[in-house]
């Protein structure tokens, strides 16, 4: 079981950029792929953007696509988000988490291990 640990969330204006960081534990990080979720209040849990084991691929939500970047440092054991041009939407709790697989996945299902969320606030 991956352990995760993720931080860098705040408050920011719109246009403005913030970048989470997560940090894991254990020694399969570099086998796994691994994603950014976010939650708003009232709506359901969606992935934001996801890499796999290597980094060589990625995958994002149209509603970030140009804007965020998902990358991952495997000999620190850390995935990072960068949010830039942020946009009042873009405010939820978003959460790292750690794949079954090692290839990219849209599917929460394949996403086992899960870190405590961290506020992002954009405001208008």
């Amino acid at each position: 079981q991956v352990q995760l640990v993720a931080s860098g969330g705040g408050l920011v204006q719109t246009g403005g950029s913030l970048r989470l960081s997560c940090a894991a534990s254990g020694r399969t990080f570099s086998s796994i792929a691994m994603g950014w979720f976010r939650q708003a209040p009232g709506k359901e849990r969606e992935l934001v953007a996801a890499i796999s084991s290597s980094g060589g691929s990625r995958y994002y939500a149209d509603s970030v696509k140009g804007r965020f970047t998902i990358s991952r440092d495997n000999a620190k054991n850390m995935v990072y988000l960068q949010m830039n041009s942020l946009k009042p939407e873009d405010t939820a709790v978003y959460y790292c988490a750690a794949s079954h697989y090692a290839l990219v996945s849209a599917r929460g299902a394949d996403f086992a291990s899960w870190g405590q969320g961290v506020q992002v606030t954009v405001s208008s």
